[in-house]
């Protein structure tokens, strides 16, 4: 989390590589809990290089399946372990393979900016 600089009321704010090690640190430890795991990254102001302090980190997760309805999947992740507050958005494998076909808007900007820090390795095929 953000510190304050000595005495003054200064803030730092944690920098786009410590952000990123941080994500991909905690990652690591995440996909053994949650093997439905495909890929993970994030987008948004540290994806881009224009953060600033206040600035959240925007992560977009990738499962291969899920019951649970859009809007309660972010929950089961605990993301306090993050430098910065953590926005999160889980989306299932053929979900993104609609949201790259569109390819319009915020899909655009997903597929453009994200910075992927977890890619599962797959088997090879015979």
């Amino acid at each position: 989390m953000p510190v304050r600089s000595l005495n003054s009321s200064v803030l730092k704010w944690p920098n786009r590589t410590a952000v990123d090690r941080a994500l991909r640190d905690w990652v690591e430890l995440e996909c053994a809990r949650y093997p439905e795991l495909a890929r993970l990254g994030y987008f948004g102001s540290y994806a881009r290089g224009d953060w600033g302090v206040g600035s959240d980190l925007d992560v977009v997760a990738i499962v291969d399946a899920t019951d649970e309805p859009f809007e309660r999947r972010s929950l089961k992740w605990d993301l306090n372990a993050l430098p910065v507050p953590t926005e999160m958005l889980v989306y299932t494998v053929d979900e993104w393979k609609t949201i790259q076909l569109r390819g319009k808007g915020f899909a655009r900007a997903l597929m453009e900016e994200t910075v992927w820090v977890y890619v599962k390795s797959r088997e090879p095929t015979v």
